[in-house]
């Protein structure tokens, strides 16, 4: 008999998540019976896409994995009432249906953020004695507080206290890395009840799926830094141009390219105008099936982010995706990060926020020789596949359900 598994997540396919189509897929193929428990797809714009229409249930089955979608009031503007009611909407719908809808299951799993989930998630637990096993992907109310979506004191120590509530009527807690953990057992969760389950990336999407050159992309003449993804204010990417204006006092041999979009993006360019810089170059926004050719035509890939404690303990997820491309990576990201780059020995790390430490560490880079720079990409695939990958994750976290189930 298979062991059902209640997903329980308000984010999930076709909206951009994590945790996702892919986790539940790998679920089924590892013999579970997985049915998910989700809303009605309105992330990152906040208006619920073409195809879809709130009410008050709806079902569909995709590769094996049953999909029961929720009601919820979409919402993901500026606005913290709007996000707040899109969150306890969700949390209120799912909370019904766990209790009165759903077939009872072995395990439930909740992902974090939105803490309401897991508020859900708990009192399913107590009501239906089911355990729970709570994903946290993002430290609140640090993250809250970091972002700057709620700066009220008083406001960020109930959600403080809530979340301790949370730690304490769930089974078992994993997280993303080592300082993760750290700061939860100083907040007086055991150390037994928490596991440290790595995030896994896109498999298919960072392969190259061609071997020309993409347009605009510099050639072979010149060392070429790719960052790819998000630029906004957290990855601070002003000190990456501040090294490539001291990299250009240096060497000619250098090109730093950026591939993404974001708040930032505008600022970045003015500013790379601003000081002459023919160093530097803005590709934009790419479809992730597109990504791989980007990653692939690069001699390196950068990570960075502004210093801040909360990042010492967050793996931004793009190191993952880059060791899996199999690249050498410039890890500009201070803490558990940094430590992961050493550990799988794949690439060559620089304080955060530090211009000129982050054009040393590429001079450092560009000056390694090419088959050392090929044994480090290859460090980085090994290290993906033995401890990072979607099948490594996700059957750990199987051996999580299958413990309590019993």
């Amino acid at each position: 008999m298979a062991i059902r598994v209640l997903l329980l997540t308000q984010w999930f396919d076709p909206e951009p998540t994590f945790k996702g189509l892919v986790f539940a897929r790998e679920l089924v193929a590892q013999g579970f019976e997985v049915e998910v428990v989700t809303g009605f797809p309105n992330y990152p714009g906040g208006k619920v896409y073409a195809g879809y229409k709130i009410r008050p249930l709806q079902r569909e089955v995709i590769d094996g994995v049953k999909i029961t979608r929720l009601p919820l009031y979409p919402s993901h503007g500026q606005s913290g009432v709007g996000r707040l009611i899109n969150y306890a909407s969700f949390a209120a719908s799912t909370l019904f249906y766990g209790l009165f809808g759903a077939k009872k299951p072995d395990v439930i799993y909740a992902y974090h953020p939105p803490l309401t989930v897991g508020i859900a998630a708990a009192f399913i637990r107590f009501f239906r004695r089911v355990p729970v096993v709570y994903d946290i992907q993002d430290m609140w109310p640090d993250t809250l507080q970091a972002t700057g979506m709620f700066s009220n004191q008083k406001l960020l120590k109930v959600v403080s206290s809530v979340c301790n509530w949370v730690y304490r009527h769930v089974d078992q807690l994993v997280v993303l890395s080592p300082g993760f953990k750290r700061l939860l057992i100083e907040r007086g969760v055991p150390s037994n009840k928490i596991d440290v389950i790595y995030n896994w990336c896109a498999e298919d999407m960072v392969r190259a799926t061609s071997t020309h050159l993409p347009a605009h992309f510099p050639d072979a003449s010149k060392f070429r830094i790719l960052f790819a993804g998000n630029m906004g204010k957290a990855q601070s990417l002003e000190t990456v141009i501040e090294a490539a204006q001291l990299l250009q006092e240096q060497t000619n041999q250098v090109a730093l390219i950026f591939l993404g979009g974001g708040v930032e993006v505008s600022r970045l360019q003015a500013l790379a105008k601003s000081t002459q810089l023919d160093n530097v170059f803005f590709l934009p926004a790419v479809p992730m099936g597109e990504v791989g050719v980007y990653l692939s035509s690069a001699d390196a890939l950068l990570v960075h982010l502004k210093k801040d404690p909360l990042f010492t303990i967050t793996i931004p997820s793009k190191t993952q995706a880059y060791m899996a491309a199999g690249k050498p990576i410039l890890m500009a990201v201070d803490g558990d990060a940094a430590d992961l780059v050493r550990d799988a020995g794949c690439g060559v790390v620089s304080e955060s926020d530090n211009p000129r430490a982050l054009a040393d560490a590429i001079l450092a880079l560009m000056q390694i020789p090419v088959e050392e720079r090929n044994r480090m990409a290859d460090s980085g695939q090994a290290y993906y596949r033995q401890k990072l990958s979607l099948s490594v994750g996700a059957a750990r976290f199987g051996e999580h359900f299958k413990r309590l189930s019993k």
